[in-house]
């Protein structure tokens, strides 16, 4: 595996309701997060924080959205760069419409190797757009966005997007997805996990279809985890949370058994709130689901 990682961070909580979560890049690193990477042996390199312009036009269907759209463009920007010169971007939010940034880079930097997978580990569906968002929050569409469903405009940064296939796509631990919005994705034909089939099956055997499903003609995996996919009993700071998650270990097994695929090739890390947060705990699990993901053992 790759053993250069770039990381950047976006300190932007404007795609959400509940601010905060702009600090949450400042949190990951303070848990340790690039001392723990080269404890691993990889070569770290930190490229700061993307600050969004100071202000911007809004809609109330997409609120905010000349500086959620501009951030995600420089977010772009920077992806795409940390993948030109052979390393792998960590991005850390903010909220999750930075995903659309990251994506879009990552798809568009391999279009001529072959797709990219993805992986949505979130309590939410974040594949509303601009007509079926009951809010205008923007951290809610850009799973949606990178697939092509719409809003275009967070993808499109004058590169003609190459959009991820839904049939590369998964979708774990969904458990407050919106009426609307479960019509689309099954219409898309979105492939889903929900909390539900995580009881049922357990996270080793979702995980596995989930990996499958992401890696299978593909030129490998980009994981997109919010911290809210975890139940707020271990992850109190964030700034949508949604009780009767997966829990800690489950989110560990996860991010473990991406990192044994050694299908990697990108990851966003996101949601995390320290204005909510206990004793930067949520910003630990964070840094530490990171370290996972890139093949930190406990043996």
């Amino acid at each position: 595996m790759n053993r250069k990682l770039d990381i950047v961070g976006v300190q932007i909580d404007l795609g959400a309701s509940q601010k905060g979560v702009a600090m949450g890049p400042t949190a990951i690193r303070y848990a340790g997060l690039k001392a723990g990477l080269e404890k691993m042996d990889y070569e770290v390199r930190d490229k700061g924080d993307i600050i969004p312009l100071l202000d911007g036009d809004s809609r109330p269907d997409m609120l905010h959205y000349e500086q959620v759209i501009d951030a995600n463009r420089r977010l772009y920007d920077e992806v795409y760069s940390t993948l030109s010169e052979g390393r792998i971007p960590v991005v850390l939010g903010g909220d999750h419409s930075i995903a659309a940034g990251s994506i879009s880079a990552v798809s568009k930097f391999y279009e001529n190797k072959g797709p990219i997978g993805v992986i949505w580990i979130d309590a939410h569906g974040d594949w509303n757009d601009n007509t079926t968002s009951r809010t205008g929050n923007m951290h809610g569409m850009p799973f949606s966005a990178v697939c092509g469903h719409g809003p275009d405009e967070m993808v499109d940064y004058g590169q003609k997007p190459h959009y991820v296939d839904v049939k590369h796509c998964v979708q774990v631990a969904g458990r407050d997805i919106d009426r609307l919005e479960i019509k689309k994705m099954k219409e898309a034909g979105m492939n889903t996990f929900p909390i539900y089939e995580i009881d049922k099956r357990g996270m080793y055997e979702v995980m596995q279809d989930a990996i499958r499903i992401a890696s299978e003609g593909t030129v490998g995996i980009h994981l997109s985890f919010d911290v809210d996919a975890v139940d707020p009993a271990y992850a109190p700071g964030t700034g949508t949370p949604v009780y009767d998650g997966i829990t800690a270990r489950e989110a560990f097994l996860a991010a473990e058994m991406i990192a044994q695929s050694g299908k990697l090739i990108s990851m966003d890390m996101v949601e995390v709130n320290p204005i909510l947060d206990e004793v930067n705990r949520t910003g630990i699990l964070a840094s530490s689901l990171i370290h996972s993901a890139f093949g930190e053992s406990v043996y």
